[in-house]
């Protein structure tokens, strides 16, 4: 059976429709809380010991503070040594960004200052991207974005933050929106009392309306997942 490993930055994560679907796929997952102190799982040879595969998601810190949180750095070199030896890794908002420093990118914060949140088109990056076949919504919240990373393919495109996703080797894959939200999740988050400040931002769509825009784009949101992880599971 193979294995993932869910790394997670928030007590509150929730791996949602991602751990689903793998689960649907007959993967076994095991979550990984790297912030509250969990110890990353060592590599053995080219893949992680006890594991076939990573998902690290996102967290409200930025992948910068590493003088800040240790785990951070800690995290960046492991993800590294995946990279390096083509080990299969999909990176989640700040696992993307994380994915793009441990490569030698630069993540950093709009430079109008701007915020991407709610759901945002995503447009291919190439007319034959087979992950990307067609321009999709998806469900963005961050304030930071990254240079397309040396050695890395960029798969997607955005209208706030260019840089959207991108692959590395064979199997390891960056995006910087959230495949996983589900309903319960995005309750959560909107009703965050640190979420609310982002609603007076020209650029931030409402929490009403990002409500009325879940059931329209969640389900190409899903078939993009689906597509994504039958690819991906191959190529382990």
């Amino acid at each position: 059976m193979t294995r993932i490993v869910l790394v997670t930055h928030s007590e509150r994560a929730n791996p949602g429709r991602v751990r689903e679907a793998l689960h649907a796929r007959g993967c076994e997952t095991e979550v990984c809380h790297v912030a509250g102190g969990a110890d990353l799982p060592p590599m053995n040879g080219v893949r992680l010991r006890g594991y076939d595969a990573a998902v690290v998601f996102g967290g409200p810190m930025s992948a910068c503070d590493v003088d800040e949180h240790a785990f951070l750095r800690e995290e960046t070199a492991w993800i590294g040594a995946q990279l390096a030896a083509d080990a299969p890794i999909l990176g989640i908002c700040l696992g993307a960004q994380i994915m793009a420093r441990a490569l030698g990118g630069r993540v950093y914060p709009h430079p109008d200052g701007l915020c991407e949140v709610g759901y945002q088109p995503l447009y291919p990056a190439s007319t034959d991207c087979p992950l990307f076949p067609s321009t999709i919504h998806v469900y963005h919240w961050h304030r930071e974005g990254f240079d397309l990373p040396p050695g890395a393919n960029l798969l997607a495109r955005g209208g706030i933050f260019e840089n959207q996703a991108f692959g590395h080797g064979e199997r390891a894959f960056g995006v910087q929106f959230h495949p996983e939200m589900m309903p319960a999740t995005l309750e959560r988050w909107l009703g965050n009392e640190k979420a609310q400040k982002y609603f007076s931002r020209p650029e931030v769509p409402s929490a009403d309306r990002q409500r009325a825009d879940a059931p329209r784009y969640d389900p190409g949101v899903q078939r993009w997942l689906d597509r994504f992880l039958d690819r991906w599971l191959e190529r382990f």
